[in-house]
């Protein structure tokens, strides 16, 4: 039971990436016609995306944690690694790289940024997620 508790935050954080930064966020942009007030919606789901992704790390780390005896093997090892770096991307990326580009400091450049971690945070969570849903033989 808790395996498919933790598989369904899995897929939620994947799927809430994908549905805010592959779907919502771009079609803000193509329908709301100004760039400032879509850039302030999307700054605001963002922002949403940042907690929904330290909610459902966090579980998931306590979840492989209580998984894991006295040592921990390689795909507990492998989930641990990428949940982490999932979690670090999307906390630099709210509060090191989001306030750069509200003050449209260089926004070429940290919107690249950004855009950059968010893909790589997507990755993890995707491969976390793909790693998860394997069927175990027996």
């Amino acid at each position: 039971m808790k395996d498919r508790v933790a598989l369904m935050l899995a897929a939620f954080w994947w799927g809430s990436l994908t549905t805010i930064g592959f779907l919502v966020v771009p079609m803000l942009f193509a329908r709301l016609g100004n760039p400032s007030v879509a850039g302030n919606f999307a700054a605001q789901l963002f922002e949403a995306q940042s907690w929904i992704a330290v909610a459902c790390g966090l579980s998931l780390l306590i979840h492989f944690r209580a998984k894991a005896d006295d040592r921990m093997d390689g795909p507990a090892l492998t989930a641990i690694f990428l949940i982490l770096g999932a979690l670090l991307l999307a906390l630099l990326q709210q509060y090191a790289v989001a306030p750069r580009i509200v003050a449209r400091d260089n926004l070429k450049l940290w919107h690249a940024v950004g855009s950059g971690m968010y893909l790589v945070q997507w990755v993890c969570a995707g491969a976390l997620l793909w790693r998860m849903g394997e069927r175990k033989p027996g």
